[in-house]
């Protein structure tokens, strides 16, 4: 005799994007977990075809509204490359410091509305602000501060325009940036307190094995360049990424899922793979932070992300207040280029981890092909493999609880599923198999 069980749980509030997850138990076994997404395709690989390189970085911009920068950074990278273009230092210092103002704005988004709630019992960040009114104001003050490196380095804080294959279209005045150093102080005070805060969180016991992949550059914490790393202690030139990663296509999802090229085996990219590979490149106000909080780097724990953010955090400040210190502008704001039959490629580190963009360009200055893989679809595998081992341990409970803790695990992945949901669908199949005596 065969006992069936389904229930569906529409809850997944606190994501971008649209997508279900459906959980499959036989006799108490979990036999087949599935994150479905299954928002239409976006095709903006496909928008960019034929479009003049000037404009491809205000278009990829669009694809995420959280994280526009890594979009650009990542466009103009790749495009500089087939171009061979080489910015000056000025230019690739207001690069990163454009960068810090996004890790800021997102990771504080994150952090204080979409992933706190999670671990104090919060159905979202409005009900947790009615208890945690100053955790959340101050979570709000540091996003406001990241949001104003946006406005005077990008023209704006949400999709940023300023932008440019070969540097930005114009410079900001010293003054304009040192106007932000007030602020980028207080900044840096609120977000080691917030490290505190969060570092005393109830975490759960949870430490899958996991293959952290990141950037890693010999000089500084990743943001715009570095070589891509393992921990298994291979590397791999941003050129070589294909050759080891690949994008598979599977029948319950539009999104397509990256793997390791000749395993199939899942990965894991974002801020924990990045502190745990670029530990002794962080920012010495977030090391000196880091070893008074009680927990252990590298870790395997992925609850510990709300940790590695706060931590991301104080670097983006720290750096973004020595960068303004030391601002000369220099002209001219973007490097000429010539036009050519080319392609070129580049990878970023976004909020959300590995970003990576190729292009295909012609002589006439349009593009041809474009390439681009999200950080939440090179995730996707291994937030199934992950929640296939999060609810073995659930097993007892009941199925709305198993729900809420797998909407738990997803949020740390801070998944962008429009970029790979405002609510997630969740189907919880049981059935047991009863055994008559013999």
């Amino acid at each position: 005799m065969t006992e069936e069980r389904v229930i569906h749980v529409e809850a997944l509030a606190r994501v971008e994007g649209e997508g279900a997850l459906t959980i499959r138990v036989r006799d108490k076994r979990v036999e087949e977990v599935q994150l479905r997404i299954f928002e239409p395709p976006r095709l903006f690989e496909a928008f960019l075809r034929g479009r003049r390189i000037e404009e491809v970085p205000d278009i990829t911009a669009r694809i995420c509204g959280i994280c526009p920068v890594a979009y650009q950074m990542s466009t103009v990278h790749a495009l500089e490359a087939a171009l061979d273009v080489t910015v000056p230092r000025s230019i690739r210092q207001l690069r990163r410091l454009l960068y810090c103002g996004e890790w800021i704005e997102s990771h504080a988004l994150h952090m204080h509305l979409l992933q706190a709630p999670d671990f104090l019992g919060y159905d979202s960040g409005l009900s947790m602000a009615q208890d945690f009114p100053r955790e959340v104001t101050r979570g709000l003050t540091i996003k406001k501060y990241g949001n104003e490196i946006l406005e005077v380095l990008g023209g704006r804080a949400i999709h940023p325009v300023n932008v440019a294959v070969g540097g930005f279209h114009r410079l900001p005045r010293r003054e304009e940036l040192t106007a932000l150093l007030p602020h980028l102080q207080e900044g840096l005070a609120l977000s080691i307190e917030v490290a505190s805060w969060v570092s005393r969180l109830n975490f759960p016991a949870f430490t899958p094995s996991y293959e952290w992949v990141a950037l890693v550059h010999p000089d500084e914490y990743p943001m715009n360049e570095g070589v891509i790393t393992s921990r298994t202690g291979e590397a791999w030139l941003v050129n070589d990424y294909e050759t080891a990663f690949e994008e598979i296509h599977l029948p319950h999802t539009t999104a397509l899922q990256s793997r390791r090229s000749g395993r199939g085996t899942p990965y894991f990219v974002g801020p924990i793979a990045r502190l745990n590979l670029n530990w002794d490149r962080l920012h010495p106000i977030a090391r000196q932070t880091a070893d008074g909080l009680g927990i252990a780097w590298p870790t395997s724990n992925p609850f510990h992300g709300i940790v590695a953010r706060a931590l991301e955090v104080i670097h983006a400040f720290a750096e973004s207040i020595e960068l303004i210190q030391h601002y000369q502008p220099t002209i001219p704001a973007r490097q000429e280029y010539s036009l050519r039959d080319a392609e070129g490629c580049a990878a970023t580190e976004a909020p959300r981890g590995l970003l990576y963009h190729r292009y295909r360009i012609n002589r006439e200055g349009t593009v041809d092909f474009a390439k681009i893989v999200p950080p939440t679809s090179q995730n996707q595998a291994q937030i199934e493999e992950d929640l296939r081992s999060w609810v073995t341990t659930l097993l007892d409970h009941d199925d709305r609880h198993i729900a809420q803790q797998c909407e738990f695990l997803i949020r740390n992945y801070d998944p962008c599923i429009s970029c790979a949901t405002h609510f997630l669908r969740v189907t919880i199949d049981r059935r047991e198999e009863s055994c008559s005596p013999p």
